[in-house]
């Protein structure tokens, strides 16, 4: 039995829910890896661990958006400690994102999830290049 606000038959998603997020999670990052500019950064850093990353970054939406509390993490050490991100590797996962998730959510929900990403890629935006340059 689908619960409240699960997609069916092309709606979207008016609420988030942990369904939802689990969705968004693997669309996103389906188009992450099809990528030409992000998905040769991504199975870099990623090759081999796609199984436990993906459920990781169900728990850090969850947590964001619903407070569950699931995620424990330093999410800006790990992305610190990474190499060669430039600001078009921001554009593309912003665009991305944003595609995704006006795809699979109505207005409300999209408006929220979009203003924490952007929230999210602006800090990191200023660890990697001292500025923001990108947003949603």
């Amino acid at each position: 039995m689908l619960q409240s606000g699960t997609l069916q038959h092309g709606l979207k998603f008016q609420a988030i829910t942990e369904e939802s997020i689990r969705l968004l999670v693997d669309t996103f990052y389906d188009a992450v890896r099809k990528d030409a500019v992000l998905g040769p950064v991504f199975d870099n850093t990623l090759h081999g661990r796609w199984s436990t990353h993906l459920p990781r970054m169900v728990d850090f939406w969850s947590t964001i958006l619903l407070s569950t509390g699931k995620f424990q993490g330093n999410v800006y050490g790990k992305h610190m400690a990474l190499t060669g991100i430039e600001k078009e590797h921001f554009v593309r996962w912003l665009s991305l994102f944003k595609m995704v998730v006006m795809q699979l959510y109505g207005d409300d929900a999209t408006i929220k999830i979009l203003q924490t990403a952007d929230r999210i890629a602006g800090s990191l935006q200023l660890g990697f290049f001292g500025e923001r340059p990108v947003r949603l």
